[in-house]
């Protein structure tokens, strides 16, 4: 486990949208954490995952921001750095979106990318 606040050039932000509503997450569940994964997969070669945990692993970064701790890991890391988490509640859906510098193309559904 290595402190975010550590590793400048692995920056990862939170919205403002998307820090209250993990807070109102975490409340509900049993956990300590909110965990942000890139999984291979998706239309588009990656996918973000979300879940929460109750501790963290060797690998991950912890990051704290905002009153909460979440965590991502070495290998997602690679993937995301200078990304940020955004929440997004429209008419049609309410859902978290990655804003991410690294990404060359995102599929329609906006959980997958590739770089």
């Amino acid at each position: 486990m290595q402190d975010i606040d550590n590793i400048i050039e692995n920056e990862f932000k939170l919205s403002q949208d998307a820090s209250n509503r993990i807070k109102i997450l975490l409340k509900s569940e049993d956990s300590s954490f909110f965990r942000i994964s890139v999984l291979g997969g998706g239309c588009s070669g990656f996918q973000y995952d979300f879940s929460f945990s109750s501790s963290p692993n060797d690998d991950d970064y912890v990051f704290n921001q905002d009153g909460i701790s979440y965590l991502i890991d070495k290998p997602s890391m690679d993937f995301l750095a200078g990304s940020t988490l955004e929440y997004v509640s429209e008419l049609s859906g309410a859902y978290f979106k990655i804003e991410n510098p690294n990404a060359t193309a995102n599929c329609g559904c906006g959980t997958s990318f590739s770089i």
